[in-house]
């Protein structure tokens, strides 16, 4: 017999009458609670006014024969049943989330399964997006209670008997690790229940194998549409609970680790001889081979994946250029050298564009701010920064850190030999180690002016001159400056959800020139800044050591959060033909478009219409050429050697994380970022506003798509191939294999 303490805090066990078990326990609630200038402020709770059954039959609903109960304002309950059985937790709108006081912001189910109500029988039973996330493991991987959650308590690091615990019940950095996943949790519920309120059908259209069964009836490419009917049905509950782990065939993951490079197309880097390391990852791990940039120079690529949109954007003007009216800069106060500690600060506008386009994007919906609005986190870490420097401004030159050449023994580039570079130049700090056009938030105000902002910033190392950036003399040092931040969060696990990796413009592959002094006298340049196959190999090197250290970190050797690593290039090498894909302007050449249109938003009405507002965004999202694209995971059983030819882009890249860590909702375009609404679907919905469109030769190509390997390439449809990847032998049909690069299993 199941017993319970009923209604008190005293545990204590009492039968029921007519042989029922008495169950009694109590629905756990979370709350995130915005303006925190650190870590997002998480709080638990309970929920008042929720409906608690057994539901015998997993339909998610608690029927009136299945005698449901309300939580009390403590949120506990207390079931009466002769059949004991697993247990839902129905929290409409008019329940109370005690964490806040205030009512639920949306409905929500949750359970605890049968082996979970036996085992906790003898005190509460705690209903919470963790109970929930046990039994759906269970589900997911055919495995048993015991199992999944001591893997959940892996995961979140506490004990198992603390991972299905009262989460308001617990203390210190369990409590902390606990309600934050449970935070995370929780807004994956939230989901799943409203994909089950409104009987979509399941899966989500862009996850259906061959491709989007929504295009039957709509005017695309027939060349490319090759699915005719919808064979899906409306979702069940269960479905709906691990769908919403899954958006459009995207799994979650726990974190990200973006790596940008620079300007190095497909062809440069594929099978070079300077950039071993790179492909070794490629061909060990898995990979993107149709991967498409948004514009040429750097800075509207960097923007783009902050949010998905140039913006018009097609140079490396710094944020504040053209930033007037509606678009003034509200930064409070700009990080100009009138402010303390700042006297050498390069804030002065340098602006290069030739037509008046804002910069400083206003208002426009970014990763970084979907990622806090969820209670989640978000980093970017910056190589070779000036101690005491605001992240705002470029690095400057610092002649007080020094750093020896780097020399390269003979047969390391290439097939050299002798040996480069000289031991006896010692090299100053360059300016613009670090520059703000590298940064994907950069450009927007709202994160720029984000309470998280400074403290999201912080230091990456292995740089060339790490260890005498304490000497630098341009701004005040601080106190116990952390070089490399990265390696201290790599150990402690405090990073983000998605964290952008910056490095400097040597380590990066892009280039600049850094001259110095040779012992006994003279000058000499540094051998690997400079472009050419030099750089390539520097490049190459400091990709192996992020990687390594983050698969030598604690956080990866949990197999049980899901890690990836991406190495992507901001750009590719193209100048003409077919330079990008995947929500660009298809045919333009990189001038104002007179076809291009404005961004299309949703109005009050539910319609979709162009944006107005943005001063010469033609401009913009013309493109440029292919370039590498890898991803390495901690799953250990997961498909590795995996490569998928269908073509995406930066705009495609966002859509993906925003899957990945449910930041919108496939059955609402709105939810997704800017230009990542895309899709073919919405393109054909929505093409009398979009006449940039109207000539696509290929719908498909053209279109924005989550990188889920979904779709099928028509055994007779020869893959587009941009002006820097024509020499390569292009794919005709379908991929060996349709295995998902992300997949976890």
């Amino acid at each position: 017999m199941l017993a319970g303490c009923g209604g008190s805090d005293s545990g204590t066990s009492t039968s029921a009458p007519n042989s029922q078990s008495r169950i009694s326990g109590v629905v756990s609630s979370t709350a995130y609670t915005p303006g925190s200038a650190g870590n997002p402020t998480l709080t638990a709770g309970y929920i008042k006014g929720a409906t608690v059954c057994i539901d015998s039959n997993n339909d998610g609903i608690c029927e009136s024969g299945e005698n449901p109960v309300t939580t009390d304002a403590n949120g506990k309950f207390t079931l009466n049943t002769a059949t004991p059985g697993p247990i839902i937790a129905d929290i409409s709108t008019s329940a109370i989330n005690t964490a806040t006081g205030t009512a639920v912001t949306a409905h929500e189910i949750l359970r605890a399964s049968l082996a979970q109500v036996t085992e906790q029988a003898a005190g509460l039973v705690v209903v919470s997006p963790m109970s929930s996330e046990v039994q759906r493991m269970v589900e997911d991987n055919g495995t048993d209670y015991q199992t999944e959650k001591g893997n959940l308590a892996a995961r979140v690091g506490v004990t198992s008997a603390q991972v299905l615990g009262d989460l308001a019940a617990l203390t210190g950095t369990a409590q902390s690790l606990a309600v934050a996943e449970a935070n995370a949790l929780n807004n994956r519920y939230v989901y799943a229940t409203k994909k089950f309120d409104n009987k979509e059908l399941y899966p989500d259209a862009l996850a259906v194998p061959g491709g989007d069964p929504e295009l039957a009836s709509l005017a695309v490419s027939s060349a490319t549409n090759t699915v005719k009917t919808d064979p899906r049905q409306p979702i069940t509950f269960l479905q709906a609970q691990q769908a919403a782990f899954n958006v459009e065939g995207i799994p979650r993951y726990d974190s990200v680790f973006i790596v940008m490079l620079e300007n190095k197309g497909t062809t440069t880097i594929l099978g070079s001889a300077y950039a071993p390391k790179i492909n070794g990852y490629l061909q060990a791990n898995n990979q993107f081979t149709s991967y498409y940039a948004t514009s040429n120079p750097s800075e509207p690529n960097y923007t783009a994946l902050g949010g998905a949109d140039d913006w018009g954007i097609t140079d490396d003007s710094q944020w504040n250029c053209d930033a007037t009216g509606a678009n003034a800069v509200q930064d409070l106060p700009v990080p100009d050298n009138t402010q303390p500690g700042l006297a050498n600060s390069p804030f002065s506008t340098t602006c290069t564009q030739a037509a008046g386009i804002n910069h400083n994007i206003t208002g426009r919906a970014n990763l970084f701010n979907a990622l806090t609005s969820k209670g989640l986190r978000w980093r970017t870490y910056s190589e070779s920064m000036n101690p005491g420097q605001d992240f705002r401004t470029d690095s400057i030159a610092d002649s007080a850190v020094t750093a020896t050449d780097h020399v390269y023994p003979p047969g390391t580039l290439g097939n050299n030999t002798t040996a480069i570079g000289n031991a006896n130049l010692t090299l100053p700090m360059p300016a613009g180690l670090y520059k703000t056009k590298h940064h994907p938030g950069m450009a927007y105000q709202n994160v720029r002016s984000a309470p998280e902002w400074k403290f999201s910033n912080r230091t990456l190392g292995g740089g060339q001159w790490d260890a005498a950036l304490a000497s630098g003399s341009k701004y005040t040092v601080p106190a116990g400056y952390n070089v490399d931040q990265f390696s201290t969060d790599l150990q402690s696990g405090d990073v983000g959800q998605i964290n952008f990796l910056m490095p400097d413009q040597c380590d990066d592959m892009h280039s600049i020139s850094v001259t110095g002094t040779v012992s006994g006298g003279g000058t000499g340049t540094a051998s690997d800044c400079a472009s050419g196959n030099n750089i390539i190999t520097r490049g190459d090197n400091y990709v192996d050591y992020l990687v390594k250290k983050i698969q030598a970190s604690p956080l990866w050797a949990n197999r049980q959060k899901r890690v990836a690593i991406v190495l992507m290039f901001d750009e590719g090498t193209a100048t003409t033909g077919h330079n990008a894909c995947c929500g660009w302007v298809p045919g333009s050449s990189g001038a104002a478009a007179s076809t291009n249109t404005n961004p299309l938003v949703k109005g009050t009405n539910g319609q979709f219409a162009q944006d107005t507002s943005i001063h010469n965004y033609n401009f913009g999202n013309h493109g440029h050429g292919e370039s590498i694209f890898a991803v390495i995971t901690n799953q250990t059983g997961a498909p590795k050697q995996v490569s998928d030819s269908d073509a995406y882009s930066h705009f495609s890249f966002v859509r993906t994380l925003q899957d990945m860590f449910q930041l919108a909702d496939p059955a609402d375009d709105s939810s997704y970022m800017n230009r990542s609404k895309y899709t073919e679907k919405f393109i054909a919905q929505n093409i009398l506003n979009l006449p940039e469109y109207q000539s696509s030769a290929d719908t498909h190509f053209d279109a924005v798509r989550p990188m889920n390997h979904a779709y099928v390439i028509p055994k007779t449809y020869t893959q587009i191939q941009s002006a820097d990847t024509q020499s390569l032998t292009p794919q005709v049909g379908p991929d060996a294999t349709q295995k998902g690069v992300w997949a976890v299993k």
